[in-house]
């Protein structure tokens, strides 16, 4: 009997030593990634601006699809007169010193820090070295929105495009919400698909507060600061109404300001109407204004390569090894908190 007890207190012992060991690795796990993502973002400041742009000529992309069917499909000697005849054709759109337009093809895939910002901004300013009012710049976006100042700028790299006169279309293929929308506004035109998710104009801000399980376990948590707004909710200390109200009147005027960007640059919205933080789907979308036309990028930019001269860019950083584990620990997080977002917000059909 005694032996018996022995042997299970020594299971027992084990399970709770394997049972501490977990926790403990998964903490040290944790703490090692926080690590490395905070190393890889100061070395992302370090090489700032070490890398380059990237350009492909889309028309080929498109010309080798049609070329590739068009050779299963088409006898040999229809295919031979059709090749003929349009070598013929480009022989004399080049002999009549005809230019085709120039179409300049970005991408803006948005994560919660808008982090796709530092190669937009480059690339930019690429197009604008030597676009005219004659060219055009599509930017296939895609975003469910994140942070404020992410955004903002973001947007306002959109805005240099505007202003240089450059017409800019922003075709959304599944979603441009909060500040996606804010991104997308800014387009001359704004193309969705119509399953796409749009809207989303409001302001959000949540945190938790453990004051009461602190102050029940005995633990003070001393907030000092200079201001008296400089910190209004906090997640350890205790929360007052009058920080509450402030809070809210930031939030407030966020959305304000929020509402005044979309009204500039989509005057035919209805604003008050449509900023309440709602979303809709591209049919719609359609109907509220929030977009001009019910198109995908693919339609549009294949019609488009039949008429212009279509390029594709893409600013590529050079990242290290510890960067680049640092960065998909973040962005893989990023990823967790977009699907809790898109499946509070997904329609199901069944």
């Amino acid at each position: 009997m005694f032996e018996g007890w022995i042997k299970g207190a020594a299971v027992e012992f084990l399970l709770d030593y394997a049972g501490f060991l977990a926790r403990a690795v998964t903490v040290l796990v944790a703490i090692l990634l926080i690590l490395v993502a905070f190393a890889a973002l100061r070395s992302r400041e370090r090489h700032k601006g070490d890398g380059h742009l990237e350009v492909h000529k889309l028309n080929d992309f498109y010309k080798s699809l049609r070329e590739s069917l068009e050779q299963a499909v088409l006898g040999k000697d229809r295919l031979k007169a059709q090749r003929k005849a349009e070598a013929k054709a480009e022989k004399q759109a080049k002999k009549a010193g005809k230019e085709k337009p120039r179409v300049f093809v970005l991408d803006f895939d948005g994560d919660i820090r808008a982090s796709a910002t530092d190669k937009l901004r480059h690339e930019v300013t690429a197009v604008l070295s030597m676009a005219n009012p004659q060219d055009e710049v599509v930017l296939r976006l895609e975003s469910g929105g994140g942070m404020v100042h992410g955004y903002g700028l973001a947007a306002s790299q959109l805005v240099r495009i505007r202003q240089a006169g450059v017409p800019l279309t922003v075709c959304v293929d599944k979603i441009a919400a909060s500040g996606g929308y804010m991104m997308a506004c800014i387009g001359e035109r704004v193309l969705s698909a119509p399953f796409a998710i749009l809207g989303s104009i409001g302001v959000v801000a949540q945190l938790p507060n453990v004051h009461r399980l602190l102050k029940r376990h005995d633990i003070d948590f001393e907030v000092l600061t200079a201001g008296e707004y400089k910190r209004t909710l906090t997640v350890f200390g205790e929360n007052t109404e009058k920080g509450r109200e402030k809070f809210q009147e930031d939030l407030e005027a966020t959305h304000e300001l929020f509402k005044n960007f979309v009204a500039r640059y989509r005057p035919q919205l209805s604003i008050d109407e449509i900023a309440t933080g709602e979303i809709w789907l591209g049919q719609s979308a359609l109907g509220k204004q929030l977009v001009d036309e019910l198109m995908t990028s693919d339609e549009y930019l294949a019609g488009r390569a039949r008429e212009a001269e279509l390029f594709q860019l893409h600013y590529a950083e050079k990242k290290s090894l510890q960067e680049r584990f640092g960065l998909s620990a973040a962005l893989a997080l990023d990823r967790v908190l977009l699907n809790w977002w898109e499946r509070l917000n997904q329609r199901h059909y069944q």
